[in-house]
């Protein structure tokens, strides 16, 4: 470990704050550093892929979030992104690197593939985020029909990260493809996972039927 990962290490744990720890810990997260102050670092460092490399080694979930903000997505190798998504059971590293680096590499569609057919639910967590991207913004060449029929077969006994996955898929798919908007609309009202989870005001629910119809609502409405 080189002096500048030390340094970065104990600048992080010197920004830990436990009611930050507090708030995280509800969701899953074990890292105490408020994210805004971990982006301003990431600002300060810009982009130093090897730093992220050593970085994400430590283990540490604040070190990795930093890692992922200042590595160069692209030059990971495709085995590089399987171990470290392996190696993500915290919801936001998982998160940020699924969003901030697998979705900008080359070997995002290998992943995709490989991910949902994975046993692990976390790893096809991952996979399921990834066809909720190209449901959205690529969807030429998937079996939309398909996805549907594995959604209403295995979503509701899901394990939570994967069920929340699908359920975004499903809402997905129902809100940019009208044609299975009747299909998917029916499979939530039918499933009904996540129908009474607690929605802030001003927040659309989760309980696809009404994301769906909310989001197509304000979209008609531009």
């Amino acid at each position: 470990m080189t002096d500048t990962t030390a340094a970065l290490l104990e600048e992080l744990s010197d920004l830990a704050d436990p009611k930050t720890l507090a708030v995280n810990e509800r969701h899953g997260d074990d890292h105490a550093v408020n994210l805004t102050k971990l982006r301003a670092i990431a600002k300060r460092l810009k982009t130093q892929h090897e730093l992220a490399v050593e970085l994400w080694a430590t283990g540490d979930s604040a070190a990795r979030l930093l890692a992922l903000l200042i590595c160069r997505p692209k030059t990971f190798t495709e085995a590089e992104l399987d171990r470290m998504l392996r190696e993500s059971r915290i919801p936001k590293v998982h998160g940020w690197l699924v969003n901030y680096v697998v979705k900008k590499s080359a070997h995002a569609e290998a992943l995709r593939v490989a991910w949902l057919a994975d046993d692990d639910a976390v790893v096809a967590s991952a996979g399921w985020a990834l066809t909720s991207e190209r449901v959205l913004k690529r969807p030429d060449g998937l079996d939309l029909s398909g996805l549907l029929d594995t959604i209403e077969a295995e979503m509701k006994d899901a394990p939570e990260r994967l069920q929340w996955a699908m359920n975004e898929c499903l809402a997905q798919i129902g809100i940019a493809h009208p044609e299975h908007r009747a299909r998917a609309l029916a499979i939530g009202e039918r499933l009904e996972v996540l129908k009474d989870y607690p929605t802030p005001p001003n927040c659309t629910s989760p309980f696809a039927p009404i994301w769906i119809s909310e989001i197509v609502r304000r979209n008609e409405g531009k």
